[in-house]
Order: C-alpha cells, then structure tokens, then sequence
C-alpha cells in the first residue's frame, strides 16, 4: 500500500470513528497507523492521564455500605445507572416501566414487585435479591436466567457493575434495610 493510501485510509478511519462518537485517543500509535512528516518532529510533552485512567478513591457518598461496595466510586455508578433508568425508577413510589422499580429490592424475592408482569423465567426462579446476585444478573441477564425478558446485554466492567450496585444500594433504602 503507498504511502498516500495509508495516510488517506488512516485520516478516514479516524474521522468515521469520530464521527460515531468513537474515543481516538484508544487508538495506538503504531507505523501502521501513523503518518509521520520527517520535516516535522513531536516536542516532547509530559503525558498526562485521561480522567478515567486515574483511580479514584472511596466516594463519602457509600461510606455507610459494607465491602466492597462502600469503596465505589459514586459519579461511575450514577453514570452507569443512565443504562438503567429508562427501565427502571429508584424512587420509593416508582412505577413500573419496561422494567419493575428497584426501589427495595435488596432482600425481596425476585419476581415480588407488586403489579409487574414478569416472564415466566423470573416468575419461576427462587431467590433473594442481594448485591452479589444483582452482580451475577448484570453480568449478563440472558446468561443468568435463561428466559427473561429483560433485552440488556449486561455491564461488562466490574468496576462499573460494582459502582452502579452500590449506587442502587445507596438509592434503594438499602442503608433503613435490616441486612
């Protein structure tokens, strides 16, 4: 491939994935990827860290919460809850949705939330909604319980699944629960 092939591909690349709301900065820099100006040489910098590379401490917010949770970051948990609120409301009077209000749900048996019509998978299943089973659940709803309706995919990053239990946890009356 020429020279100004690799250049043009590269330079389309990075626009279209821009475009899509793409993060470039992920992409390395490598002698595939990268068009180099011999006239032209990089002024060192320092590299600065972007904000999510930077470990945050314990937010004061989940300080009451037992380990590890109590350890989350609140701002990821919120954030990640966004993939959630369109289903599900956190208020103590929520309303069904898509999906059954999380109000509570910790020490509730799952299928339990008065006038929600579950699927017939959620309907038969038996357990208790605890922070470590909302984790197996968010990993992946359709592994977890073959069946439900739930059209999620499931929170890939542990960090995240982590942040935003402990931001239900926080929001649900887990903390006036007798756990």
């Amino acid at each position: 491939m020429t020279f100004l092939r690799r250049a043009l591909l590269v330079s389309a690349s990075l626009a279209l994935l821009t475009a899509c709301g793409g993060d470039t900065r992920a992409i390395p820099a490598t002698p595939e990827n990268t068009v180099q100006n011999p006239a032209v040489t990089p002024a060192s910098s320092p590299v600065t860290p972007s904000a999510s590379a930077v470990e945050k401490s314990p937010s004061a917010e989940f300080a009451g919460l037992p380990a590890p949770y109590a350890d989350a970051d609140y701002a990821r948990g919120r954030r990640t809850f966004k993939l959630c609120q369109s289903c599900h409301t956190l208020a103590p009077e929520g309303q069904n949705l898509v999906g059954p209000p999380l109000y509570g749900i910790f020490g509730r048996e799952i299928g339990a939330s008065e006038g929600f019509a579950y699927s017939n998978a959620v309907s038969e299943a038996d357990f208790i909604w605890t922070p470590e089973k909302l984790d197996e659940w968010l990993t992946s709803p359709r592994n977890f319980l073959p069946g439900n309706k739930m059209a999620f995919s499931g929170v890939r990053k542990p960090q995240d699944r982590l942040a935003v239990i402990a931001y239900i946890m926080l929001e649900s009356g887990y903390a006036d629960s007798d756990e």
